[in-house]
């Protein structure tokens, strides 16, 4: 029941990974987590769907996987989405995606 894993969930073939999306961003990065979700935030705008794009690009290469095994499957229009991610565990999406530290 730790809080660490809530935003990713193991499902058949892969998991699920809840987002919360900062569009306009300096950079593209992963800030911390928030209210069960990783927060990532992107340099690209929340307009024409450039921030979804945007999103799965960062994700896939964190990944290191071709784009097309990340697909948004809910908040397309919304800062809170879900994402699912092909071939990776829960595990292994955490750990690329563990917030980047700035000391």
């Amino acid at each position: 029941m730790g809080d660490a894993m809530e935003f990713v969930r193991d499902v058949p073939d892969g998991c699920t990974l809840s987002v919360r999306v900062h569009p306009g961003a300096k950079n593209d990065s992963v800030t911390g987590l928030y209210a069960g979700a990783v927060k990532i935030a992107l340099k690209a705008p929340p307009v024409d769907g450039k921030a979804n794009e945007a999103l799965i690009a960062f994700v896939a290469e964190r990944l290191q996987l071709p784009r097309s095994r990340v697909a948004l499957v809910a908040g397309a229009s919304s800062r809170s989405k879900t994402l699912c991610i092909t071939g990776k565990s829960a595990a292994e999406v955490e750990a690329a995606l563990s917030p980047d530290v700035a000391c």
